[in-house]
């Protein structure tokens, strides 16, 4: 509890003077015998057991009405991130730090970021439990508890610094609930500060429920208490690149960048972008009419080295974390891709889609011969395009360890039912010769079927498709005919993808083999398939785990830096890499707080929204309650002072005996 008039709590020791006057009441009574007080002292002496409590009472509500009526004065303060310390302290408090880039963003009217401001609020919310209760720290960004000495020093410490990756509620949960199976507390809490941001927070995730059960199954009391961190922000403005390709155009190199911006404000504006290519730096302005923005730039790399790196950025705004943004470019590497296929047509056409010009030795297309797959070396390839019965046994399971790894398994129908894994073919389907199979709806932002740079779709709507076969067991359509079937369906696996198509580009079945739709496709799934074969690699923070053991050294600046936390381009085996925070992360929706409270199911919650901050907001004044216990304690002592009926009875009765 606290008061926003302290000076006033000075005036405590006027509770001594109900007692005082009490005290000096009695000494003016003094004894003096008579004759006919015998009478009045026979009267009354029945109820003097009661006499003596009741003037204890009477007193003690004096007291309590002069102390209750100081600390109105004073207007306290409760129910805000500071009044649990009025709750009873517990064994153990778990601190779970929400380090994500999105907690780098300083909200309207605050000095400090959100991340510095839930590391405040923890500090001085923990100054009540320093002496009874255990500190536990658990963060996003490492997710490993560790005990630290007091929450005065979260700060200071290395794990509570700023980062560039996206935060994971549901597993930092699971691992606070493990924290408290394995080692076996007493009471606990878990302080969750976080800026409720949608993308990290998962309500859509099936682990939510699983994880109320389990915190609410454990032998011990465990409770939550939630900040949210969702006061609307400064004006703000991300940038992201998306893709970064080397390309040759007119005889000479060059390099497209394409790149998102968002914001957070409306109405028309105007963001001068600054480019950095090895060193060289530029200046675009960018006309934003409304929130997003995507934009393409061409820097030319003539007399560049093979390699280099550089960055796009914004001007210092409320995040500064995502004002950047890292991208290397290389040499192209040499994309190998491999058929097989059982359908010679099909055969013919899926090989000149893969390489279809010869002059290009970076483009590699081999046919492997059905009996040969058992011997033939996926890792290699940066795409494997399948057509006939599909794989089972070894193959199956090494496919799968290929598209695990990154590489592109894209499958064509075998003319039978069949499955791969989960997924397959039903029977073939014959469309009528006047009403063939029409596609009607497709991804056009993102994947094989997008639009070109220029902002041209594919000619899915022309195509023409005489036969298909249901894909069954897929949910994730990328294109889909007029009745709802699947034309292609992808699915992730691991750092690759396994895609399946319901249609050949045989003429027999449709006029995919004109190229129009089938070149595009496959050579953006083998640019996609190849990229874990570049000098010049793209990940992003959290993801850097993948690299294994190699030390990695920062090329952007001279600072010591983490690759897996920080963004910033980094140097190790021969390759150079850039990290960035994840995509995710620039999502802008928040999750309701009542939604995320009601996320934790049946245990007790407390929630606090900085979204409502202010003193008068967030704790609430308690003056009025205060008044009302003045009232009631004068009214109690008020009745305690009043003479009972039969006290009124026997006092009229010794009167008229003195009489």
């Amino acid at each position: 509890m606290t008061f926003l008039q302290p000076f006033i709590l000075w005036g405590l020791p006027l509770l001594l003077l109900p007692i005082l006057i009490h005290l000096f009441n009695r000494l003016r009574h003094r004894p003096m015998p008579w004759a006919a007080m015998m009478f009045l002292r026979s009267a009354t002496r029945k109820s003097t057991r009661y006499a003596r409590l009741r003037q204890f009472l009477v007193l003690l509500f004096r007291v309590l009405a002069v102390l209750v009526l100081i600390l109105a004065l004073s207007r306290p303060l409760s129910g805000g991130w500071l009044g649990w310390m009025m709750a009873t302290a517990p064994d153990v408090i778990l601190l779970v730090q929400d380090r994500s880039a999105s907690m780098e963003v300083r909200d309207a009217g605050n000095t400090l970021t959100r991340r510095g401001t839930a590391l405040k609020l923890f500090s001085d919310a923990a100054q009540g439990f320093e002496e009874s209760s255990r500190f536990v720290l658990l963060e996003s960004a490492v997710r490993a508890p560790q005990e630290i000495a007091g929450a005065a020093t979260l700060p200071e410490l290395s794990a509570t610094a700023a980062t560039d990756t996206a935060a994971d509620l549901p597993a930092l949960l699971q691992t606070a609930l493990d924290w408290f199976a394995q080692n076996r507390p007493g009471s606990g809490e878990i302080w969750i500060a976080s800026d409720l941001q949608r993308a990290n927070w998962r309500p859509e995730s099936d682990r939510w429920p699983a994880l109320a059960a389990g915190l609410a199954a454990l032998p011990q009391r465990v409770r939550i208490r939630l900040l949210a961190l969702n006061k609307e922000p400064e004006a703000n403005a991300s940038v992201a690149i998306l893709e970064v390709n080397r390309r040759q155009r007119d005889g000479q190199a060059a390099l497209e960048i394409v790149l998102d911006l968002e914001r957070n404000a409306t109405g028309a504006a105007t963001l001068p972008l600054a480019m950095t290519v090895d060193g060289a730096r530029s200046q675009v302005e960018l006309k934003m009419d409304g929130q997003s923005l995507r934009y393409r730039h061409t820097v030319p790399l003539a007399g560049r080295d093979a390699e280099g790196w550089g960055f796009v950025e914004l001007p210092a705004d409320a995040n500064l974390a995502d004002n950047k943004s890292f991208f290397v470019y290389g040499a192209p590497p040499v994309l190998r891709s491999a058929v097989v296929a059982t359908d010679a047509p099909s055969r013919r056409f899926l090989q000149l889609a893969a390489a279809p010009d010869p002059k290009n030795t970076n483009q590699i297309c081999e046919v492997i011969a059905p009996a040969a797959v058992e011997s033939a070396n996926w890792g290699d390839y940066a795409m494997v395009v399948w057509q006939g019965a599909p794989p089972t046994g070894p193959v199956a399971a090494r496919l799968q360890a290929f598209a695990v790894a990154g590489g592109m398994l894209v499958f064509f129908p075998p003319g039978a039912a069949g499955k791969f894994e989960a997924a397959g073919w039903d029977e073939l389907q014959t469309a009528p010769a006047d009403q063939p199979f029409q596609i009607s709806k497709w991804e056009e932002t993102d994947g094989p079927l997008a639009k070109t740079e220029e902002g041209l779709a594919l000619p899915l709507a022309e195509l023409v498709v005489q036969k298909r076969q249901a894909i069954v067991g897929e949910k994730t359509a990328l294109a889909t005919f007029g009745d709802g079937s699947a034309f292609l369906t992808r699915r992730a696996a691991g750092q690759g993808q396994i895609l399946f198509c319901a249609s050949l580009p045989n003429a027999e079945w449709s006029d995919l083999n004109d190229g129009a739709v089938l070149v595009p496709m496959l050579q953006r799934l083998l640019q996609d398939g190849g990229r874990r074969f570049a000098r010049a690699v793209f990940l992003e923070c959290g993801d850097a785990v993948t690299l294994g053991g190699e030390r990695w050294t920062p090329v952007d600046t001279t600072a010591p830096k983490e690759i897996r936390l920080r963004a910033g381009v980094y140097r190790g085996g021969g390759r150079l890499v850039a990290v960035n925070r994840p995509a995710r992360e620039d999502d802008r929706e928040i999750l309701e707080a009542a939604k995320a409270k009601a996320l934790f199911g049946p245990l007790p919650v407390q929630l606090f929204e900085e979204q409502r901050s202010g003193e008068g907001r967030t704790q609430s004044e308690l003056w009025r309650l205060f008044l009302f216990g003045v009232a009631l304690f004068l009214i109690v002592e008020a009745v305690l002072i009043l003479p009972g009926r039969e006290e009124r009875t026997d006092l009229k009765t010794a009167r008229s005996v003195a009489t």
